[in-house]
């Protein structure tokens, strides 16, 4: 079990404040001093600095904290494995992105269950900000996402590549057939939200070609792929998304992917789960299975 100074000190990193971490534990802001001093004296290392009226993390401070947040994450496993022990089955918390979730996961998913019918699995679809952040707080024991992530905190293996493409309606009407990128700008763009990996990627797609979203003369925002496929197939504008996501209408001749001379772009499918993590090995086999259905 966790010194309870390492909880307040995670406390302090995760509102970066000592009043708010002190009404958060119900402590006395004088007793959070207390606990990070005794930490820093501990340590032999300062681990806060302050920047103006804020506070920052010294590099010490860091170490501390991504230690701490994967022991803190292992304890609360154990503890809900202990739990379950008597059971005679095992809880696993997955998180997913949307792509992923609606259009890649189904089949591994099933075939792994079949494997291990003692296996209860709770399915969390969000965006790939979201499932990281939800990683880091111990709600999950790994994740699939599409998108960007911060290889300092998290172990990986790649599920498998996507190509990433531009598509529209079968029939959908160019003022001027589109050779390139630009050539795209005076349609609707159909994006998904900020935050997700999908929209993450085009951006750094687009700002390669000094080109953003706003530079499309309209867009539409949604949070769910299923919609944008939905508006693609009723000719509401162009949009970028993964081949998987779009494969069964591309075979059907619903829609088509837009040749561009100057747009080739794909992109990993990737587990992850908590860098340093006891249970890494254990995480990594279930991927493996997952990765072979």
């Amino acid at each position: 079990m966790l010194d309870f100074r390492i909880y307040t000190f995670l406390s302090v990193c995760k509102n970066m404040n000592f009043t708010a971490a002190a009404e958060e534990l119900h402590i006395t802001q004088p007793a959070v001093s207390q606990h990070i001093q005794y930490l820093e004296k501990h340590y032999g290392a300062p681990l806060f600095e302050r920047n103006g009226k804020k506070i920052i993390l010294t590099p010490a401070g860091e170490t501390l904290l991504n230690a701490m947040t994967v022991i803190r994450n292992d304890e609360s496993t154990v503890k809900k494995r202990m739990q379950d022990a008597d059971k005679k089955k095992k809880v696993l918390n997955i998180g997913v992105t949307m792509t992923i979730g609606e259009f890649v996961i189904e089949k591994p998913l099933a075939k792994y269950l079949k494997n291990h019918p003692e296996t209860d699995i709770n399915i969390r679809f969000a965006n790939t900000a979201s499932l990281c952040g939800e990683l880091l707080q111990g709600s999950l024991d790994l994740a699939l996402v599409e998108g960007n992530f911060d290889f300092k905190l998290f172990d990986m293996l790649v599920m498998k590549n996507e190509k990433y493409i531009p598509v529209c309606h079968v029939s959908h009407r160019f003022d001027k057939e589109p050779k390139r990128i630009h050539d795209l700008l005076p349609q609707r763009l159909i994006v998904r939200e900020k935050g997700s990996g999908t929209r993450d990627i085009l951006e750094k797609s687009l700002s390669v070609k000094n080109i953003s979203i706003s530079d499309f003369d309209h867009y539409v925002q949604a949070d769910n792929t299923q919609l944008i496929v939905n508006l693609l197939k009723e000719d509401c504008g162009i949009s970028f998304l993964y081949k998987a996501a779009v494969e069964k209408e591309i075979q059907s001749g619903v829609l088509k992917e837009i040749e561009l001379k100057d747009f080739s772009m794909e992109h990993n499918f990737t587990f992850i789960w908590n860098k340093g993590s006891v249970f890494s090995q254990e995480y990594k086999n279930i991927c493996l299975e997952l990765k072979e259905q």
